[in-house]
């Protein structure tokens, strides 16, 4: 049964809400009222009730928690996981990543990479995952980069592109820092509004910063407002296409609009990372400029996260927003150059988003979206679902959950050898589980009503993609954890293509390995690093970073320059793929066990023998 819709002036959901079920919505909806702040160590034990009023305050509430970037937590004067205090839910996923480093001037807030997108089989995809579309693999592959924000972990001041900020976990006075991700959508799964695609055909992509409005050690939090996120699609004109403040988006932020930069699979980009300090009118200060030029299809789109643009930073008391031009942290990308709170070790970043996509027979337990914002637009889809039957999930599938009480049936979790069933029923429970599927869409055609008008949308596989009562496949089953990645198969999408990052025309000459996995892991101790591992306990497979001397990214290097690739092995393409998941190193347990990062590395893609790029 459909559950009934709860009208807010943000996002709203369709939901049921007896006032035993506010937890729930909560939990559901995508952010909170202001609130006073609370220690987080008080939310294991102490309900919390709050309505929605607002979009994208916490991104962990929301449809876009596939999208957050993961906080650790720091109980007992321990990192450890982090615990929402709003709804009692674990947060995290997964983010396998190649972090390069370098002491040049201008190397943490200036770089230029080249990319080729991946291309899709031309066969349908399958339940079974024997053929697969990207989109079911990785929801967002991006860029990141540390930012300055004085409202952010652990709230103090900063000064952009300077050094002079410290980023260590263990420092009060560390510089206030917010995390900046350039996200590409692949195509095929609209729209992405709740599910992950900006086109049946066609990648997007988007510029977002995510903050924490938590203090030191996060001995408070604002539970209305924990981790806001600007959000703005890169745009022909440069305008966003709705408001990116997290306070007041639109439909058209999420939906885009004819501007929004639209690239065909296979092209070629050259993505760009800059920050511009100098005003270019009116009011506006600058900001970081993120742009991607498809040489292809000789297309342009950028965003500036600047107050001109309507991006805001949060008042971590009020959760009021204030326009606020971001700019990048560090002058270099040295290794201790990171941001405090985040689970990943950030600095200048290449990634991967996994852990979201079970493709499906059928999907079973409606349970319905409809989001309503400030300015009147509105997006219902009834056609969205709880629970994956069959395909490349068992038989039964996690979930449904209870909305009133926030059980769930078949909750699973990691198991040595594979799922076992979770300890505990409610989602709220903070337990590491696979509570339900869900977001769940069939497969083909779907009526949906935008602003009141009838369209459609489309999956072209049912697929479930575990972000509604979790965030991710947290029992390790799904397409991610098989070897249904890029390997040369013409049943598998061809692998994503990068080279670079230049840094004002030089290279970054030292790369680490890293990747959050271990933090999603129920059975991995982040105190002692016991059992946080890459592939996960249970996984029957974990995609790898590889390097080869084969391919070239179309006219910005040719074949014998060292081409990054992420997936699986291709045979006669591959020519180093650095111990596959071992890549990944041990765990980093002096600043968080649930993160495994590798020793810092010579970068392999300047070693003897890759042909020299030229600066692009």
């Amino acid at each position: 049964m459909e559950a009934r819709l709860v009208k807010v002036r943000g996002w709203a959901w369709k939901l049921a809400v007896p006032a035993v079920g506010l937890a729930v919505a909560a939990q559901l909806a995508l952010a909170g009222t202001a609130s006073a702040t609370r220690t987080v160590a008080a939310v294991h034990h102490t309900a919390h009730l709050t309505a929605s009023v607002h979009n994208l305050l916490d991104c962990n509430v929301t449809a876009l928690k596939r999208l957050c970037t993961d906080p650790h937590g720091f109980y007992d004067k321990k990192a450890s996981r982090f615990i929402d205090p709003k709804t009692h839910t674990y947060i995290g996923h997964d983010e396998p990543s190649v972090k390069f480093i370098s002491t040049a001037t201008g190397s943490g807030n200036t770089m230029t990479y080249g990319m080729q997108l991946s291309k899709d089989p031309k066969k349908a995809p399958t339940a079974t995952g024997s053929v697969t579309k990207y989109g079911e693999l990785s929801v967002a592959p991006w860029f990141g980069l540390p930012m300055c924000d004085p409202n952010s972990y652990p709230q103090k001041g900063c000064t952009p592109l300077s050094d002079g900020n410290s980023g260590a976990i263990d420092n009060p006075n560390a510089a206030g820092s917010a995390f900046m991700e350039l996200q590409f959508y692949p195509p095929g799964f609209t729209p992405f509004v709740d599910s992950t695609s900006c086109s049946a055909t066609q990648w997007c992509a988007a510029l977002t910063i995510d903050s924490l409005e938590c203090s030191f050690q996060f001995a408070t939090c604002n539970t209305g407002c924990i981790e806001p996120v600007n959000f703005a699609f890169l745009q022909t004109n440069g305008v966003p296409a709705g408001n990116p403040a997290p306070q007041d988006p639109t439909l058209s932020t999420f939906m885009g609009n004819s501007n929004t930069l639209k690239m065909n699979p296979g092209d070629v980009l050259k993505v760009a990372i800059s920050d511009v300090s100098s005003p270019s009118s009116g009011t506006d200060t600058g900001g970081l400029r993120a742009d991607v030029w498809d040489l292809t299809s000789n297309t342009h789109g950028w965003m500036v996260a600047s107050a001109a643009n309507g991006f805001q930073n949060t008042d971590p008391s009020t959760c009021g927003g204030s326009a606020f031009s971001f700019h990048a942290e560090y002058d270099t990308a040295s290794q201790q150059n990171q941001v405090p709170w985040a689970a990943l070790e950030g600095g200048v970043l290449m990634q991967q988003e996994i852990g979201h996509g079970e493709a499906c027979k059928s999907v079973a337990s409606k349970l319905g979206f409809l989001a309503t914002f400030g300015d009147g637009s509105s997006y219902h889809d009834p056609s969205v679902f709880q629970t994956c039957k069959g395909g490349t999930d068992s038989k039964t599938g996690e979930g449904p959950c209870s909305l009133r009480t926030a059980n769930c049936q078949h909750a699973t979790t990691q198991g040595k050898k594979g799922p076992v069933a979770c300890p505990q029923k409610s989602f709220a429970s903070g337990a590491l589980c696979e509570f339900a599927d869900a977001y769940c869409f069939p497969k083909g055609n779907r009526t949906v009503t935008i602003n009141g008008v009838r369209a459609r949308e489309n999956a072209p596989v049912a697929i479930c993609y575990q972000n509604a009562f979790q965030n991710g496949d947290l029992d390790f089953d799904g397409l991610d954890y098989r070897a249904d990645w890029p390997n040369g198969s013409a049943n598998f999408p061809t692998p994503m293509r990068y080279v670079g990052p230049f840094t004002n025309g030089s290279t970054y000459p030292n790369i680490q390995f890293e990747t959050d996995a271990a933090g999603s892991e129920a059975l991995c101790n982040v105190a002692t690093g016991a059992k946080c591992t890459a592939p996960p306990l249970g996984a029957k497979f974990y995609p790898f970073w590889t390097l080869n001397k084969s391919q070239a990214v179309g006219s910005l290097a040719s074949a014998g320059s060292c081409v990054w690739n992420f997936g699986n092995d291709i045979a006669k393409v591959t020519a180093s793929d650095f111990g596959k998941a071992k890549q990944y190193g041990t765990p980093d347990v002096a600043r968080y066990g649930g993160t495994l990062t590798s020793a810092v590395l010579a970068n392999p893609a300047l070693a003897s023998g890759c042909a020299t790029i030229p600066p692009f």
